[in-house]
C-alpha cells in the first residue's frame, strides 16, 4: 500500500486540476451505512425491499411506510467526517480540487469544509414543501411523526433524488463540465453500480484516472492507479503543501 500511497502524492503534487467523484464507500468510515455491501441496507429485512421504499411512487403511495424507514435508516446526524472528507477540504483550500462530484446525500463534505460540492443525489438536509415550496430543514423531518407538513398543508418532501426521478440539470450539467477540464479524475469509496451518476466518468478526458475502492470497479482495469483500501486511511496518508 505505501507504494501506492507515494505514487498517489506525486500525482496530487504534479497536477492543479483534480476532480473527485465519491459514493458511499466514502461515507462508511463516518458510521454511514452503504447500500450494497453484505451488510448494507439492501441485504437488511424489511417489509418492502429498501429500492421499492426509496421509489418515487412508494412516496406517493405509503409516505408513512417511506418515512418510517426514512427516519429510521437515512437520517444520521451523529456522523462526522473522516480523512477522506478532510483532505479533500483541504485539497480544494489549497487550489488544487476544482470539486467534489458526490452519490451521498449526508453533508459530510461540507462539513469537512468543501465549498464547491455537486450533489448528484440531493441531501438529506434540504427538505420542502410539494405545494408551496417553502423549505425545512433536516431538524424538522427528524423530530416530526408520520408524515410530515407544511404549515400550508401540503406534505413535505426530502430533496433527495428518489428511484423513478430524474437527477437534476443543473448539478449534471457542472459535473460533467468538472469531469471534462480536470487533469485528474479520482474515483473512490463507488462500486460505479448508480446510473446514470456512474456514467459522468465517461467524460473524463484528462491525464490520470485514481481508483481508490476495496471492491472491484468496472474502471480497475482502465486506472492509472489503482488501491483496493479504505479511502479515509489512504487521504490521511496524503499531505497537501502548506502543511
Amino acid at each position: 500500500m505505501q507504494n501506492s500511497i507515494e505514487k498517489l502524492q506525486e500525482i496530487v503534487d504534479r497536477y492543479e486540476n483534480l476532480v473527485f467523484f465519491g459514493g458511499a464507500g466514502v461515507s462508511t468510515e463516518s458510521g454511514i451505512p452503504d447500500f450494497r455491501s453484505v451488510d448494507g441496507l439492501y441485504n437488511q429485512k424489511y417489509d418492502f425491499p429498501p429500492e421499492t421504499i426509496l421509489s418515487h411512487t412508494f412516496f406517493m403511495r405509503r409516505p408513512e411506510e417511506f418515512y418510517k424507514f426514512y427516519r429510521d435508516k437515512m437520517l444520521c446526524d451523529t456522523a462526522k467526517p473522516n480523512g477522506a472528507h478532510l483532505k479533500l477540504a483541504e485539497l480544494e483550500k489549497a487550489g488544487k480540487l476544482k470539486a467534489v462530484i458526490t452519490q451521498n446525500i449526508d453533508n459530510l463534505h461540507q462539513m469537512a469544509g468543501s465549498r464547491r460540492v455537486m450533489e448528484l443525489h440531493g441531501s438529506v438536509y434540504r427538505n420542502y414543501c410539494m405545494k408551496c415550496g417553502k423549505f425545512y430543514d433536516f431538524s424538522y423531518i427528524k423530530n416530526s411523526t408520520g408524515v410530515p407538513h407544511c404549515e400550508c398543508g401540503g406534505i413535505v418532501k426530502p430533496d433527495v433524488v428518489l428511484y423513478e426521478e430524474g437527477l437534476d440539470q443543473q448539478t449534471l450539467t457542472d459535473s460533467v463540465r468538472a469531469i471534462s477540464q480536470a487533469q485528474v479524475l479520482i474515483i473512490g469509496g463507488t462500486s460505479l453500480a448508480v446510473y446514470p451518476a456512474a456514467s459522468l466518468i465517461d467524460y473524463f478526458r484528462g491525464e490520470c484516472l485514481i481508483v481508490i475502492n476495496k471492491a472491484p470497479t468496472p474502471r480497475d482495469r482502465s486506472a492509472d492507479l489503482l488501491i483496493k483500501e479504505p479511502i479515509g486511511q489512504v487521504f490521511s496518508q496524503i499531505k497537501v503543501k502548506g502543511e
